[in-house]
């Protein structure tokens, strides 16, 4: 019998914010960041049901240009009017499945984000960031009118091939900003993490930018070389490098991976997380390291044109660029048998245990034996983490906690799809209004 998923017709919708502060300046794509706006979106069907969605935003990351031409706070608030206008559209648009929304929103979405900056050649990530507390509502407003209530049976059947594993650990990327010191790094390693994600791409010209770089990964390695962990093979730690589309050309990456190689560090080098810029389109199948495909990702028609180019990994962002694209992308990567991992946006702990779902359910990653992989760094960066944690439906959950560099994914975690269908208190109240 085949599944016709009803149309559902949200009726009423309502949105807030709060904002959140970071332990230190948080530094990638030659900028910084010094707070994160924590937003909850709520959609109201006609039936009844009501949901609520959150989202991190951050403007640094969705369209690097429009940060600096802007305020932290006044980037923010744009953002933020864009969710608003985008649950407004959310209105007159019913839909049957979250993708089928996101399908007929984008465009309009677009359109007005485009308007409210002033901005005509505004990074589609902006705009997908915006979306994802009505994304996220819009997912559990669709279990909700179907009756779902774990995140496999809320999977759409054409995407649940690509996302059908069980993975039974997580290995946790552990994020080195650029001003992280190194014994920050050396003791994050003795407390069991072992995928070390590397930010590249520092403030400066192309030339200044490289010598930085290759000065940064000389002196992590030269910290890191001779420790060692149990959860490799080798017993070497693992490398991830993440430059998020700072570099201009091929030759800058060619130069940075024949440095590694002269320091030993090559060997160790897992993947190069989308060191191009966007407009770039050399074929990259050759530089001597699996080159993953993130910012550069907003359809599939992108991650197709990045295949071409030799790129050989998806970075799923289904917290800044949302789930539904996430679930096409990973379709995809199922389909031409590529691997995926999932990046964070140092996001909150519910959003974090949505990541973790979508980590969970996808193929193990090359080089790491058994385990799926994902990036979460909202620990080391939010002041207010301990309290964060505790607006999560379930935060002393098992599944929460880092155990020698991995999340443990046990049978609970995913009876309880990690929490995400359990209500918050705290963002629930947000959205009430005052009697």
């Amino acid at each position: 019998m085949i599944h016709i998923p009803k149309e559902i017709q949200v009726v009423q919708t309502d949105s807030n914010f709060e904002r959140e502060k970071l332990v230190r300046p948080f530094g990638f794509k030659g900028g910084y960041l010094t707070e994160l706006w924590q937003t909850v979106a709520s959609m109201e069907s006609e039936s009844g049901n009501r949901k609520i969605g959150l989202a991190t935003q951050s403007v640094l990351y969705g369209d690097a240009d429009l940060f600096a031409a802007h305020s932290e706070s006044s980037g923010n608030a744009l953002m933020y009017i864009l969710a608003e206008q985008a649950l407004q559209i959310v209105r007159k648009t019913p839909f049957d499945t979250p993708i089928n929304l996101l399908d007929k929103i984008l465009p309009e979405v677009m359109e007005e984000g485009k308007k409210l900056t002033g901005k005509s050649d505004l990074n589609p990530n902006f705009v997908y960031n915006a979306l994802i507390s009505v994304d996220n509502a819009a997912w559990l407003l669709y279990a909700a009118e179907h009756q779902y209530h774990d995140f496999e049976t809320m999977i759409p059947e054409a995407y649940r091939a690509a996302l059908s594993h069980r993975n039974n650990r997580i290995a946790i990327m552990y994020q080195v900003p650029y001003g992280m010191p190194v014994e920050e790094i050396q003791q994050a390693v003795q407390q069991g993490y072992f995928v070390i994600k590397i930010k590249m791409g520092q403030p400066g010209s192309e030339s200044e930018m490289l010598q930085k770089d290759m000065d940064r990964l000389t002196q992590i390695h030269a910290a890191l070389k001779d420790m060692r962990t149990r959860q490799t093979a080798d017993e070497k730690l693992i490398y991830t490098l993440d430059a998020n589309g700072r570099y201009e050309k091929k030759e800058t990456i060619q130069r940075f991976i024949d440095h590694a190689k002269k320091i030993g560090a090559l060997d160790q080098i897992l993947l190069f997380e989308e060191p191009l810029s966007e407009k770039n389109q050399e074929n990259v199948a050759d530089v001597g390291v699996r080159i993953a495909a993130d910012e550069s990702i907003h359809d599939e028609a992108d991650a197709l044109k990045r295949l071409e180019q030799g790129y050989g990994a998806f970075v799923l962002k289904g917290i800044a660029k949302t789930l539904s694209l996430s679930m096409k992308t990973a379709k995809l990567a199922y389909e031409k048998n590529i691997p995926c991992l999932c990046a964070d946006l140092t996001v909150n702990p519910i959003l974090m245990s949505w990541h973790q779902n979508l980590a969970a359910h996808l193929p193990p990653f090359p080089g790491l034996e058994d385990m799926g992989m994902m990036e979460t760094n909202g620990d080391m960066n939010y002041v207010n983490w301990k309290t964060m944690l505790d607006y999560h439906p379930k935060p002393d959950a098992s599944w929460l906690q880092r155990k020698n560099g991995v999340f443990e994914l046990n049978r609970e975690f995913y009876q309880h799809s990690g929490g995400i269908f359990d209500t918050s208190d705290h963002y629930e109240k947000m959205m009430r209004k005052p009697v």
